[in-house]
């Protein structure tokens, strides 16, 4: 599983680099309050980047709110049971 994580890593450094060597020219990104100039690979590498982490974010906090809802399900079922005599 490590390697299958790392070898896709590796495709994906690969993937944004051929990107920023092809696209080298310009493209200029005007927010309103501030405006950048950069380079076409750089940007599409950025846009990937952050992509990558907004859905790893998304992901996480899904699995988590999942996890705690089961918690607190298992502590509720728990405390209804009444106990056990050996």
């Amino acid at each position: 599983m490590r390697l299958l994580v790392i070898s896709i890593l590796v495709v994906f450094i690969a993937v944004g680099v051929l990107l920023g060597a092809l696209n080298a020219d310009l493209v200029s990104y005007d927010f309103g309050f501030v405006q950048w100039q950069l380079p076409k690979g750089a940007a599409l590498l950025g846009a990937l980047v952050i992509g990558w982490l907004l859905g790893g974010l998304t992901a996480w906090l899904g699995v988590s709110r999942r996890q705690r809802h089961l918690r607190n399900q298992q502590r509720r079922d728990t405390a209804k049971k009444p106990p056990v005599d050996s």
